[in-house]
Formats: C-alpha cells, sequence, structure tokens
C-alpha cells in the first residue's frame, strides 16, 4: 500500500502540536481563530458533517473531508476521530496543497 501524504502531514502535525483533534477541540479551535484548517472524516454523520461545514463557512476556515475516521485517528496516534483542526498556518497550507492537488488528479485534471 502506497503512504498516504496527507494523512503523513497531519501526523507530521501531530507530532509538531500542531492539531486539535475530537469535535469539541476542533469546534473550539475554529470558533477562536487558531484553526487554518478542519478536516473530517467521510464517514463522520451528516450531523457532524453540517454543523462542521456550515462553522468554517461563516468563519472563512478551509474544510475538507478525507479519510476515514480510523485512519484520521491512527495518523494522530488516536483509535479513531471524525474531525481535527490545523492550528499552524504553514502545516496547513501544504495539506490544503496537496488536498486540492488531489482533487486535480481525480476529477481528470479539469
Amino acid at each position: 500500500m502506497r503512504p498516504d501524504k496527507v494523512l503523513s502531514m497531519i501526523g507530521m502535525a501531530a507530532r509538531a502540536g500542531n492539531i486539535a483533534s475530537g469535535e469539541f477541540s476542533t469546534e473550539k479551535a475554529v470558533k477562536s481563530g487558531k484553526a487554518y484548517l478542519v478536516v473530517l472524516a467521510k464517514d463522520a454523520s451528516q450531523n457532524t458533517k453540517k454543523h462542521f461545514s456550515d462553522m468554517c463557512a461563516f468563519r472563512g476556515t478551509p474544510y475538507y473531508e478525507y479519510a476515514d475516521k480510523t485512519q484520521l485517528g491512527n495518523c494522530i496516534g488516536k483509535e479513531y476521530r471524525a474531525s481535527l483542526a490545523v492550528t499552524e498556518e504553514h502545516l496547513a497550507g501544504a495539506i490544503i496543497k496537496r488536498l486540492m492537488e488531489m482533487e486535480q488528479l481525480n476529477n481528470g485534471g479539469n
């Protein structure tokens, strides 16, 4: 299996202490303006997805759905996580860039 660059970058951010994980901590980071990126598991509940997408849209925080709860949790050394926030601007920017590249590849380069 090929290593996943996005999950590796999130893991690096976690080891550097630049991740807020779990719904309460992620929400707190967004509301306090400390979140530069919010990542939600694709298998999170629809209610959770709507809550975070609305909150991030209101505050102008980039929001992506990526991986599943287990993958998201494992990359930061936890069992599972439905949501996390990257709290360091440059790491968040690098992760967003990679997510956008992957989106373009999945959309056939359009």
